[in-house]
């Protein structure tokens, strides 16, 4: 049996990912002469319990790909096969382009209830289109990015590194997540791939594994550190503390090593890390850092240092991953504007706003996030910052939209530094930032 792609999906392959209703609704659109102007609205109607805000990231990245999106010979033909669709439709669909626009949210907003995270303008069928593949993209890195923030707040400036590509869901997560680690500002990864195509260092050091295919525990820190200068050495294979004072040992016996840290991966590091930091200190190794791991969350991390446990970076990896807590956001993708006429689906608790929106952000005296407007596009309010950009125009990337995409890490670190109280703390509860409708949107609903 031949092997398929061994990655992500094929660059001809990416139309079809798609639901089937997204064709046979868009056939259906060709049959009708149907190809007004529609807007389509991508949002979420409630936060997860264990979130205050999320964090947008994917959108602008999902935006380009959409810019890219053909069918191919190969695409047309497996349509074909399935005996579901005209084949005049079929011929029109081999001319698909997506010549519309799209406004999004800057990589790295945080983003509330309501609040676009990106709008699509397009005739209808192109629009439609889209609904399966920007919910995929979207989701996943908004997901881990506003996991992954969390972390960074509750280390309290210390670096969090990624450990999680083992446990990830499928492969495509596992690359694009660290592109959302980026950007919430996570200090590096494992993940020799996803590091590479975005950009955030490689860290790593060694399995118990190694520790075990050696002789001793001495004998494979030694010849670890003499490959791997300044590295990591992972101390808690047989006996934690007892590892500690292997290390030592070593350096007094070849103080040529260079070693930066020990790894404490499992045991009680309330307790371990004091009694490891004290032997280190004892030996005059106080530049000899501490970095822990094993099943670490942000509440884990916040208790620790709440403690006055004495360590200096951490490494997460599948709580992080696979964001364990709250693994979803209930995002929808609604029709909120069709030839010139606002729509409003009205089903008891799935109601949506109408038609083309933009999201004022209102500062108070002291610069901090004072609350949100939701506003119609085409109104400007006297106060607030407009956060909603044009990322795609006339289907092609807007330059000066795409290049806010680069500064997600930067504009993550400023919003940090502007929350409210509120949004800082990291127990579960009901977020009070607040999130209003302008006079003229509350009208229009």
């Amino acid at each position: 049996m031949p092997m398929t792609a061994p990655l992500t999906v094929e660059e001809d392959e990416l139309a079809l990912l798609t639901d089937l209703y997204q064709l046979t609704m868009i056939q259906a659109y060709w049959r009708e002469g149907m190809d007004d102007r529609a807007t389509f609205s991508l949002f979420f109607r409630r936060l997860p319990a264990e979130r205050r805000f999320m964090l947008a990231c994917g959108q602008q990245h999902a935006a380009e790909l959409v810019s890219q999106l053909r069918f191919g010979e190969r695409a047309i033909a497996r349509l074909a096969a399935t005996g579901r669709f005209d084949a005049a439709f079929l011929d029109w669909l081999a001319n698909w382009r997506f010549e519309g626009d799209i406004w999004t949210l800057p990589e790295g907003t945080p983003v509330f209830p309501d609040e676009p995270l990106l709008e699509v303008d397009a005739p209808i069928a192109q629009a439609q289109l889209l609904e399966s593949l920007l919910m995929n993209l979207v989701q996943l890195e908004t997901v881990l990015a506003s996991k992954a923030v969390r972390l960074v707040m509750a280390a309290r400036g210390r670096p969090v590194v990624d450990f999680g590509l083992r446990r990830m869901h499928g492969l495509d997560a596992a690359v694009r997540g660290v592109r959302a680690y980026r950007s919430a500002g996570l200090a590096g990864t494992s993940n020799v791939l996803g590091g590479l195509r975005h950009d955030l260092p490689l860290n790593g050091t060694m399995a118990h594994s190694y520790i075990l295919a050696h002789d001793s525990e001495r004998e494979a820190f030694q010849a670890f550190a003499r490959h791997m200068p300044d590295t990591t050495l992972l101390v808690d294979t047989h006996d934690t503390l007892a590892g500690v004072r292997q290390v030592i040992a070593l350096l007094q016996d070849e103080p040529e090593l260079r070693i930066g840290a020990i790894r404490l991966d499992s045991g009680n590091l309330e307790q371990l890390a004091p009694d490891a930091r004290r032997l280190l200190d004892d030996a005059g190794l106080g530049e000899v850092k501490i970095i822990a791991s094993s099943g670490l969350d942000e509440q884990a991390i916040e208790a620790l240092l709440s403690a006055g446990v004495p360590i200096d970076a951490f490494g997460v990896g599948t709580r992080m991953g696979a964001s364990t807590d709250a693994p979803v956001i209930d995002l929808s993708y609604k029709l909120v504007e069709y030839a010139g006429e606002p729509r409003v689906k009205q089903s008891p608790g799935k109601a949506n706003l109408p038609g083309p929106k933009q999201v004022y952000r209102h500062l108070d005296a002291a610069g901090r996030y004072a609350g949100d407007t939701i506003a119609r596009r085409d109104e400007r309010l006297d106060q607030g910052t407009p956060l909603l950009v044009r990322s795609v125009s006339g289907g092609q990337p807007d330059a000066d939209g795409m290049a806010l995409a680069a500064s997600a890490r930067e504009r993550v670190m400023e919003a940090r530094g502007r929350f409210p109280d509120s949004l800082t703390r990291l127990e579960p509860g009901v977020s009070d930032y607040p999130v209003t409708l302008s006079e003229a949107l509350a009208a229009w609903r």
